[in-house]
């Protein structure tokens, strides 16, 4: 069989060229089916974005269905002092804190020796290390690793609660050997330090350099306290003080308005986020004569109709509906925050604001109502889910009918290709036989003439 590279050398015609024309024009029949596939294409996607903004919708809500939402704190201080953090629901109040000692850890040095890498006696060596709190660590050291060096690395491997380091004070025996907590406070003291086998009677601790350990001291609104570390914790409920220097200070807690008006605007930011993409994808440029993805879908009406209700709903509270907080809704669908009104509400009405969003007992509030809507379509089974599903339904079946028919059309080129190769070989004969009859008439001719 002829391939398509060898049509037409036969007949000398553009058979190649014509097989190419006419496969074209057979793939024009392609061409609905992929503007059908494109098109359920861009509605899943549009759908999948339009999830998502519901999501972050649900999301938002939920927030203000939270009791801490409405018991956000923030917490100052004006001293350097101590530095102040606060769980977020922390009672209110002003505390006036008095920090009268910092929280030193132990420490203490042995006598000194000309060089800390000569090793100290003949054999293998031994430390323990007892604390203040009754706990003992016995460190053992090697036959020829009794250096003040070697004791420094036997400590710290150990990894204990004792640290110890090697410093140089000029004199002239300058190493010492110091052995510090790890931990301030009494508790973390080093209570007695052994040295054995070989360090016996070679190394000891010079009490002129103890550092004692000591809490931390301090009273809150003139309630006395003591800390083992530097960092309070809960002396003040649901606060952590961070002491830096002895001196007073004040600290206060107090009502986080700004991130209380900040999850109610969010709440209102991502609504219009979703009213905005329902807009795009149902809206028809007459400028471009371009349509949304989503223009006329019966999902997004549904969508739309199960918002429109959520947004008309009422509680049963001091608060009934979100314009009594402030929350209007405009012509074109979106929500608009009256900061002013809002801010109002926060300071003076905090606890029914609440109880609007987030309810009680017995009543239920828009955000329990929100819930419901949004989790009903967002459900596998809801409106969003279920077109997403009967579009991926088509879409495969689009699939199928274009692999079918691509099939289809090169079976038809395939039966092209075979007619114009028998056609090229049926002219490349006969120009083969008229180009011999022509020689055969042409040698009768000259024959024909030498006779005369």
């Amino acid at each position: 069989m002829a391939s398509i590279a060898a049509l037409g050398i036969g007949s000398g015609l553009d058979l190649n060229g014509l097989l190419n024309q006419l496969e074209a024009a057979e793939r024009q029949r392609l061409q609905p089916i992929s503007l059908q596939q494109k098109s359920f294409e861009a509605r899943i996607s549009a759908y999948g974005k339009l999830q998502s903004a519901l999501t972050k919708f649900q999301d938002a809500t939920s927030a203000l269905n939270l009791t801490p939402t409405f018991k956000a704190t923030k917490s100052s201080v004006n001293s350097d002092v101590l530095t102040v953090a606060a769980a977020s629901n922390t009672p209110t109040g002003t505390f006036d804190v008095n920090v009268t000692g910092l929280a030193r850890s132990y420490s203490i040095a042995t006598q000194g020796v000309t060089d800390s890498a000569a090793q100290i006696g003949t054999g293998t060596g031994n430390v323990s290390l007892t604390l203040a709190n009754g706990t003992t660590h016995s460190i053992d050291l090697a036959d020829g690793a009794t250096s003040l060096e070697d004791i420094r690395s036997a400590v710290n491997n150990a990894q204990t609660d004792v640290q110890a380091s090697i410093i140089n004070d000029g004199s002239g025996n300058p190493y010492r050997l110091v052995f510090s907590s790890a931990s301030t406070g009494t508790d973390s003291a080093i209570a007695d330090i052994t040295f054995g086998g070989a360090l016996a009677g070679n190394v000891a601790t010079d009490v002129s350099t103890e550092v004692a350990a000591s809490n931390a001291t301090l009273s809150v609104n003139g309630v006395a306290i003591t800390s083992q570390t530097n960092v309070v914790e809960n002396a003040i409920q649901g606060v952590t003080l961070s002491l830096a220097k002895e001196g007073q200070a004040q600290v206060s807690i107090t009502r986080d308005a700004e991130s209380i008006s900040g999850n109610v605007n969010d709440f209102v930011e991502s609504f219009n986020e979703l009213q905005q993409l329902i807009t795009d994808m149902t809206k028809y440029d007459e400028g471009s004569q371009v349509a949304g993805q989503l223009l006329g879908d019966s999902g997004v009406r549904t969508i739309e109709s199960r918002l429109r209700n959520l947004l008309s709903e009422t509680v049963a509270s001091q608060f009934t509906r979100l314009g009594d907080i402030g929350i209007s809704r405009e012509l074109g669908g979106k929500l608009k925050v009256d900061e002013e009104a809002l801010a109002n509400v926060v300071q003076n009405d905090l606890p029914m604001l609440q109880e609007f969003f987030a309810g009680t007992d017995t009543i239920e509030g828009f955000a329990d109502k929100a819930k419901t809507t949004l989790s009903n379509l967002l459900a596998d089974e809801g409106p969003i889910n279920s077109r997403i599903k009967g579009f991926e339904s088509t879409l495969e079946r689009l699939d199928d009918r274009y692999f079918q028919e691509e099939q289809r059309i090169a079976s038809t080129v395939e039966i092209y290709r075979k007619q114009f190769a028998q056609m090229d070989s049926m002219i490349a004969s006969m120009n083969s036989t008229s180009a011999y009859l022509q020689q055969q008439f042409a040698s009768l001719n000259a024959q024909l003439g030498q006779g005369n």
